[in-house]
């Protein structure tokens, strides 16, 4: 018996990185999977790795930030699946290293749409389903706007933005039985392996700020967390932020 059989989970970016590692870990542990994937390629192979677990997954292109494509991405997956229990909100696009007094309205609308505006779309596309039986929801925040690291203005205000909205939502649909968390990851996803080969001196240097002395592995790590997040084991926590980063913002 895994912890989530039986339940549908739709989760956005899943074509690779951590929202692939959750998919993993989910379907490990029992759950049918929606591929949300604006990459149709990465989106087939992650629903392929799934399908030799042997749950369903389907791939689902969309743009998040496309209200009428979410809204149809949610159908979709219900009609496929035949449920929505656990909405994961990881998709999000934003240009790192740029300074605030330089960041431009392209630079904010491309975080805020792909981020912030793509979470509240899903979730309230998610809601009816939702709410008619109690489901989980989770969000993903960064370290970057909890600590405020330099050259992230957009995306940490898009990934607080994403906070605030969260714990609303905790306190608004509580009644309902829908729980809404948010988790903060340190991983080492394909974007920060490619960052560690561009600059490798400041990957190591980073590195050496987490206690547990590495990143996260996206599915063993971040996936596992998820699980426990989209599990019965949660049902008592709502509105609150699991940093799943080594101990890196404790130290900061």
């Amino acid at each position: 018996m895994g912890k989530l059989d039986g339940k549908v989970a739709l989760i956005t970016g899943a074509g690779g990185g951590i929202g692939q590692g959750m998919a993993l870990a989910m379907a490990k542990e029992g759950a049918d999977i929606a591929v949300v994937e604006l990459n149709a390629e990465a989106a087939a192979k992650t629903v392929e790795l799934v399908q030799t677990l042997g749950r369903k997954a389907v791939a689902i292109p969309c743009n998040v930030g496309i209200r009428a494509e979410v809204n149809a991405a949610v159908e979709t997956a219900v009609r496929e699946l035949g449920a929505l229990d656990i909405l994961v909100n990881n998709a999000h696009a934003s240009r790192p290293g740029i300074p605030l007094e330089k960041v431009s309205e392209d630079d904010m609308a491309l975080s805020m749409n792909s981020g912030f505006y793509a979470t509240w779309y899903m979730m309230q596309a998610a809601f009816p389903y939702l709410s008619k039986k109690g489901g989980k929801v989770i969000n993903f925040g960064s370290g970057a706007g909890v600590v405020g690291q330099s050259g992230q203005t957009a995306y940490a205000a898009a990934k607080e933005a994403i906070r605030g909205m969260s714990r609303v939502a905790a306190t608004e649909w509580g009644r309902y039985k829908i729980n809404v968390n948010v988790i903060c990851p340190a991983a080492e996803s394909p974007g920060v392996r490619k960052w560690k080969e561009e600059m490798p001196k400041h990957y190591e240097a980073v590195l050496k700020t987490i206690p547990l002395g590495r990143y996260g592995d996206c599915e063993r790590d971040i996936g596992r967390a998820a699980v426990f997040l989209a599990s019965e084991d949660s049902d008592y926590i709502t509105g609150q932020t699991l940093m799943v980063d080594g101990g890196a913002c404790f130290v900061r």
